[in-house]
């Protein structure tokens, strides 16, 4: 079982902070998108525009099934827990929601493929927050702030993860 999985908004910075922790702390480091990336044959944005998001979700949750079985660090798509049978899989899981505030996370997502965020990112942003905050409330043992440094951020998880023990 994983380790540790990373859930929250696109652009908090779940797939940078499971790189680093898994560096840290040799182990492997999977990315639940890579893992769509490579079953889909496609990016994750052709792949949502051709199949639509509820066959994306199938996909994602599989994804997430093969990447809990990891001894790793898992990073995990924004809109996972939009998924009840991804939500299911994460409660058995040390989860962290990664947060921040919106006006942190809107400039990391320009020039991304994100078609759920093509239109008005900062206001989509926003609505996906009201929606998936009791979400991720709900699917993780611990919140932590991801708005100052990286340091900073593994050092909150260090912590938390720590009292897990």
């Amino acid at each position: 079982m994983a380790r540790l999985v990373l859930v929250g908004l696109p652009g908090v910075g779940k797939s940078t902070v499971a790189r680093m922790l898994s560096a840290e702390w040799n182990c492997q480091h999977v990315d639940t998108d890579d893992i769509i990336v490579k079953k889909a044959g496609c990016s994750i944005g052709d792949f949502i525009r051709e199949k639509g998001e509820p066959a994306f979700r199938e996909l994602e949750f599989e994804a997430l099934e093969e990447a809990l079985k990891s001894e790793g660090v898992v990073a995990t798509g924004g809109g996972i827990v939009t998924f009840e049978k991804s939500r299911a899989a994460l409660k058995g899981a040390p989860t962290v929601w990664l947060d921040t505030h919106d006006d942190q996370i809107t400039p990391r997502l320009g020039g991304t493929d994100r078609p759920l965020l093509d239109n008005n990112p900062g206001q989509i942003l926003k609505l996906m927050r009201e929606a998936r905050a009791p979400f991720y409330e709900e699917v993780s043992r611990a919140r932590v702030d991801a708005s100052g440094t990286l340091e900073d951020v593994k050092n909150q998880i260090r912590i938390v993860a720590g009292s897990w023990a």
